[in-house]
């Protein structure tokens, strides 16, 4: 019995994938890692098949799409291996439906790729607080039905066109076959190859799953028609793979309608697919050569990579590229941080704080209070303007005033953005409450499915459509998209030139919010606001030495020719937002070329920019305030126990120092920050007092019993929530820190109160 299960077909399948087709097992490796969540986990990947969302809500529609493209994946993991490996099997070209058949035998992978998928999502879905069973069972049929049809129709149009050997040759063969030469160069290529690799099977499994033996006499039947039964086969595979590019294509020019955009972990699964498929197609037609061909075709993708029909910018939208480009040079730099600049944007400062004090009675001396927020994509977006509703509580908005600057990095400048144009509308339209739950809402709908979506169909292949933004054309790509979804998300309150925040900020109406972003040329920061703040880069006597490096870059000044207060807000968010590969890289008009992505990466909290404001300005807060509270908002623990370590593997050994380094980014950070927080705390003249929130779901666990376990999880660094994750982000703000420092706020309100 052993045996003959060993010299099963189904068996002898798995063996050949896992010595012939690693690279095919390994796209499944994959996707097992992320349904156990050992793949992504901090990037929220698993998420996005376990909880898929369409048309903004997890519904029996997501799980039916999400089987649709878990059957394609399935028929392209199918018609691949058909392609490569079926001529080893020559017994298949005498079954009915050898395509089919061979499908039937080779699941033993997808199967139990679908049954753990099935089992991970509804073990995931029930921590989700259904409101009811039925609606797990509604998923696990939904998702079911997608797969069935998809795979029914499949396999009637093979049902109908696919023929074995008998029919093939009962009258004359086809003709298609003779009449192209390459196929049957190719059939007698695979015929010498045959007789060296057939494999050894005596059993295989028929459409009713019963194990039936092999004919034994296969060798009597020509082995070249054995192979043309394979290579008209290969034909109708070629057709569903030109079909579904071709998809891809025609999803391209709707990518802007909601309907037509597919829930991310679908996306992904579609273009598994059609990697799967071409690789092979490399393999069927160069067999031993695959290896050298996908070298050499990489080889030739990057050298045409810097071409224009290749190497398409990605803009920053309002900002004109039709004009010079902006020389980028240490002597521009040194140029633009001249004294009298310096002393210029200073004055105007100095303006802009003078109206904002304007806003207290002349016989107070109030506290100026700063806002630094961390990024984290929409983890941290929710988590900031959830703090800074809570803030608003307090005295019914009053506090709000004290705001004069905001600074953050990545997703807290978006919940910082939001929050401050809220509140604004709320100042002359009673019927924007800075505080209302709606906000919440519109911050954490999913944001992810359009990128991925068009990262898909249209990113990867050449982009050519073009929008117009204030009289000029800028080419679409994910970054639009991302543009596009959170403006939508947001009731397009924030669609809006920088320009448009010049006097609002002035005036002291709202606070000053600078968004920086990384310049990747040589790790300065881009500072971008309606006001010049040259002042943040140098001393203020300018540039000391030759030898000292400016730390940023003042926008306005930099781009005055290119209508730098066109830029729209959208774009400088999205700019101080740059995840890596999720959203593309922006190229600015200048030469060279100035390329940006998340400032995170050199300042995730926002400190640095916030502790040199009060740098600038301490003469004046000492004169005008009683001192400074500098509220940070982090999305992240700042104090952690110490891991205990154990002896490490060799692999370990290999990847840990690289681990090392991406884990405790944020702790050097932090340590820096504390460094340079002191250091002013210990030099101003007038104190700074700093209040702390952060998102720890640890701590909401360990200090409330009753918490769901599921809740303790830590929300994903993503531009998409889960339920869970929403309701673990709003929910630790009761941590006992989080309220001690409401609480704080709470008593610095009643202080000044009194003092007036």
């Amino acid at each position: 019995m052993l045996h003959k299960i060993w010299k099963s077909f189904p068996i002898q399948l798995f063996m050949l994938h896992l010595q012939k087709n690693l690279t095919l097992v390994l796209v499944w490796g994959i996707l097992f890692g992320v349904i156990f969540q050992k793949v992504g986990v901090t990037l929220g990947i698993p998420y996005l098949f376990l909880d898929p969302e369409y048309l903004h809500q997890v519904s029996w529609l997501s799980f039916f799409l999400m089987g649709i493209g878990a059957a394609i994946l399935t028929m392209a993991f199918h018609m691949t291996t058909y392609i490569l490996d079926g001529r080893r099997f020559p017994f298949l070209a005498i079954l009915d439906r050898p395509f089919l058949h061979f499908c039937v035998n080779n699941s033993i992978i997808p199967f139990v790729f679908f049954l753990t998928y099935i089992l991970a999502f509804l073990n995931f879905q029930r921590g989700n607080e259904l409101e009811s069973d039925w609606e797990m069972l509604y998923y696990f049929l939904s998702f079911s039905l997608g797969s069935v049809l998809t795979i029914g129709v499949i396999f009637g149009y093979f049902a109908l066109t696919n023929k074995g050997f008998f029919v093939l040759f009962s009258g004359s063969v086809d003709k298609r076959l003779r009449r192209v030469k390459l196929t049957r160069t190719r059939a007698l290529t695979q015929y010498r190859e045959m007789r060296k690799e057939n494999q050894i099977v005596e059993t295989y499994l028929t459409f009713g799953l019963k194990l039936k033996p092999v004919r034994g006499d296969i060798s009597r039947f020509e082995a070249a028609k054995l192979l043309k039964v394979f290579n008209q086969n290969h034909l109708n595979l070629f057709f569903i793979q030109v079909f579904l590019i071709g998809l891809v294509l025609v999803l391209g020019f709707f990518k802007e309608v909601p309907v037509f955009q597919l829930p991310a972990a679908l996306s992904v699964l579609i273009l598994f697919s059609i990697l799967m498929m071409a690789f092979g197609a490399v393999s069927f037609w160069f067999r031993s050569w695959t290896n050298i061909a996908i070298i050499g075709f990489a080889l030739v993708l990057n050298y045409f990579s810097n071409y224009d029909f290749l190497n398409r910018p990605h803009e920053a939208y309002g900002l004109d590229y039709q004009r010079e480009p902006a020389e980028y040079t240490l002597n521009r730099l040194r140029k633009l941080v001249h004294p009298d600049t310096l002393e210029k944007d200073k004055s105007n400062f100095i303006k802009i704080l003078d109206n904002w004090r304007g806003q207290f009675n002349d016989s107070i001396s109030p506290k100026m209070f700063i806002v630094a927020a961390s990024g984290g994509g929409q983890r941290s977006a929710l988590w900031t303007l959830n703090v800074l509703q809570h803030i608003y509580r307090i005295d019914d908005g009053s506090l709000i005033k004290n705001i004069e600057l905001m600074t953050g990095a990545s997703g807290g400048v978006l919940g910082e953005a939001l929050f401050r144009e809220i509140y604004l509308r709320s100042l002359s339209d009673p019927t924007y409450r800075p505080d209302s739950s709606l906000y919440l809402d519109q911050l954490s709908t999913d944001n992810l499915n359009p990128i991925i979506f068009t990262l898909l169909v249209n990113d990867l292949i050449i982009r050519n459509q073009y929008f117009e933004y204030n009289g000029r054309r800028y080419l679409k790509d994910r970054g639009f998209a991302f543009e596009r979804q959170f403006n939508e998300n947001t009731q397009m309150v924030l669609d809006k030139p920088i320009s448009s925040y010049t006097d609002l900020e002035f005036r002291g109406v709202i606070p000053l919010m600078p968004v920086s972003t990384l310049i990747t040329n040589d790790g300065r920061k881009l500072v971008i606001s309606p006001h010049s703040m040259s002042f943040l880069g140098t001393s203020l006597m300018g540039l000391t030495g030759e030898n000292e490096k400016l730390q940023s870059v003042d926008f306005m000044r930099f781009f005055a020719e290119h209508d730098p207060e066109d830029l729209r807000f959208l774009t400088a968010l999205r700019m101080s937002a740059t995840f890596p590969f999720i959203t593309p890289n922006v190229q600015l008009p200048s030469e060279p070329i100035m390329e940006t992505m998340d400032t995170g990466l050199s300042d995730n909290f926002g400190i640095q920019d916030a502790l040199r404001f009060i740098y600038v300005f301490q003469e004046w807060i000492n004169e005008n305030t009683s001192g400074v509270v500098l509220i940070t908002i982090r999305d992240s623990e700042k104090s952690m126990e110490i891991p205990e370590t154990l002896p490490p593997k060799i692999a370990q050994k290999l990847f840990t120092p690289l681990r090392n380094i991406y884990s405790n980014w944020d702790n050097i950070q932090t340590i820096q920050n504390e460094v340079l927080h002191n250091y002013m705390n210990e030099s101003m003249p007038f104190e700074i007092e700093k209040i702390e929130f952060e998102y720890n779901p640890e701590a909401l666990q360990s200090e409330d019993l009753t918490a769901n376990q599921e809740n303790m999880q830590r929300a994903s660094l993503n531009w998409r929530l889960t339920s869970r994750e929403k309701k673990s982000i709003l929910d630790n703000i009761k941590t006992q820190k989080n309220r001690a420092a409401l609480e704080r706020l709470q008593e610095v309100s009643r202080e000044m109160r009194k003092n007036q």
